[in-house]
């Protein structure tokens, strides 16, 4: 299925990012990045760490190619708009 499939089916919605938005986003990712290398932390925080890194990285390239994800499985939604 294509994006605007899935806008279709009410999954995402259609959405114009500012470019601060989209900075803001990055910006987030860089810093999550630098901090689940920090020392002392567990496994698992410094993996929800990255996981959050990730997470706003997808949400940057949706956002740029003019989507939102519906509230409903945000996060499925965003990691599989990857693909």
């Amino acid at each position: 299925m294509s994006l605007e499939d899935w806008r279709s089916s009410g999954w995402l919605s259609a959405h114009e990012p500012s470019g601060q938005e989209i900075g803001d986003l990055l910006a987030i990712a860089d810093r999550d990045l630098k901090d689940c290398r920090s020392e002392g932390l567990s496994a698992d925080w410094r993996f929800n760490i990255a996981y959050n890194a990730i997470l706003q990285t997808a949400t940057a390239a949706l956002a740029a190619a003019g989507y939102r994800a519906s509230r409903d499985s945000h996060h499925y939604r965003i990691l599989q708009s990857l693909g």
